[in-house]
């Protein structure tokens, strides 16, 4: 059911640079299978969003990219660098922000920066400078050395964030970095996202929240029994699925009855003067249907294109899991 080949998603990504490449990856716990042969193409400064019910493996996914665990099987590269080869290379220009915020309680920001920079061995005067820069980036200079019991699950999400930027990395993997967020603090971390992407940074991104894949993706893969089954834009993936159609308006009762019978609507309203016909939004069907008014001499008054949300797209793709 997926948008595209693995072929052709290959090919397509030979334009641009890849960030990430992986084929074949395969991961088992013992008689469990979790990934069962993933091909992924990232090109470099896009994001990436990688959905699926509970236990579909998108964790254990991040973490092999990361090189936190090894894989059973498959190929992966990571900026250029193969994963198997070269794990050191691929650690120094990657960054990881998990599930849960990754912050030391007993330090403040800044010794949490300084603390990072230290690990980076960045030395102490160019550490300090790296943190304040960072500090003022994710809007928390007021609340630098305040005790991290003041922060707000945002503060703490930002200062996470802010830790994984401390090695300016290439790429960055973020596994539901906003779960648990107000909407506030969710959108203040989508707006730092299309910031790092803006400066070139390769995401990729796990999450439960469809709304976020829509507004951050360029490209979003559907991963479910340990196969992606699904992968396109978000427009690409949401005319998957039937439910979309084209409302048009007319002047008058007359107008209406005769478009409705030019297009075969599936659905009129004569006290709103308006009819509905099956489309996907995409524009081959939506200019069926103006060319077949035009022919008729039938203009609409107004007209709009209704498609299924991602959340339609994620129940109908995953729903024997």
């Amino acid at each position: 059911m997926a948008v595209m080949t693995t072929t052709a998603r290959t090919t397509a990504a030979t334009s641009a640079t890849l960030a990430i490449s992986v084929t074949g990856l395969r991961k088992s716990f013992g008689e469990k299978t979790v990934l069962a042969g993933v091909d992924l193409t990232v090109p470099a400064g896009t994001v990436f969003a990688l959905l699926g019910p509970n236990g579909a493996g998108k964790t254990t996914a991040v973490r092999i990219l990361s090189s936190l665990i090894a894989p059973d099987g498959g190929q992966i590269s990571v900026a250029g660098h193969d994963l198997a080869e070269a794990p050191e290379a691929v650690r120094s220009v990657i960054g990881v922000t998990g599930q849960f915020s990754a912050v030391d309680n007993l330090l403040t920001a800044r010794e949490n920066l300084i603390l990072m920079a230290d690990l980076y061995r960045l030395g102490r005067r160019a550490g300090r400078v790296r943190a304040a820069g960072l500090l003022e980036r994710f809007g928390l200079t007021d609340a630098a050395d305040k005790p991290l019991s003041t922060y707000s699950g945002g503060m703490r999400r930002r200062l996470d964030l802010a830790m994984t930027l401390v090695g300016d990395p290439q790429v960055i993997f973020l596994d539901e970095p906003t779960t648990g967020l107000d909407p506030r603090s969710r959108r203040e971390l989508w707006a730092i996202v299309r910031e790092l992407v803006a400066d070139g940074v390769t995401i990729l991104l796990t999450t439960q929240y469809l709304e976020e894949a829509d507004q951050l993706a360029d490209r979003i893969a559907v991963l479910d029994g340990g196969r992606i089954i699904a992968e396109g834009t978000a427009a690409e993936l949401k005319r998957l699925i039937p439910g979309g159609h084209i409302t048009l308006r007319f002047a008058d009762a007359a107008k209406l009855s005769a478009a409705a019978d030019v297009l075969g609507a599936d659905s009129v309203d004569e006290d709103a003067l308006t009819l509905q016909v099956a489309g996907d939004g995409g524009f081959d069907s939506l200019r069926t249907v103006l060319d077949l008014l035009t022919s008729a001499g039938l203009p609409a008054e107004e007209l709009s294109v209704h498609t299924p949300d991602l959340d339609d797209v994620f129940l109908a793709l995953t729903a024997d899991s």
